[in-house]
């Protein structure tokens, strides 16, 4: 994958609240393809691997609690610059620091229910589609 591919995740907080299509037409409306996207509920291994990454911070207990607590949608974007674009839509991890319009201010709830995940490198956006999709998928 080169820098037009990014990975998200449309998290518990956002699908159970319903905003998934308002979430999906910001993605849209900032002219992003879908290439790849699939609803599903992780299981505490899937979560537990996904954010290995974080193993050793006190937040990673909260955040695999939280990951498995409902169904999320996961996706991957393509777009001109996309993890940096993508990153720029999003806002902020703490919504109370989100620019106004940005989907963590507008959709999200504190820090750990900030709506989406949007990968922060390109070599992440890389790990993070292969965890879920695989290159016969992606479109």
């Amino acid at each position: 994958m080169i820098d037009n591919y990014t990975f998200s995740i449309i998290k518990p907080d956002a699908v159970r609240s319903g905003k998934t299509g308002p979430i999906l037409s910001m993605i849209n409306a900032a002219g992003f393809e879908i290439a790849a996207m699939r609803m599903l509920r992780l299981t505490r291994e899937q979560a537990e691997e996904f954010y290995a990454v974080h193993r050793e911070r006190g937040f990673y207990q909260a955040l695999v609690e939280f990951m498995t607590s409902g169904p999320v949608v996961v996706m991957v974007l393509r777009h001109d610059n996309a993890v940096e674009q993508f990153r720029k839509l999003i806002g902020n991890t703490d919504p109370a620091k989100a620019e106004p319009g940005t989907v963590r201010a507008e959709f999200a709830t504190d820090i750990q229910m900030n709506a989406v995940h949007g990968s922060d490198s390109d070599e992440n956006a890389e790990r993070e589609t292969k965890f879920f999709f695989s290159s016969i998928e992606l479109y």
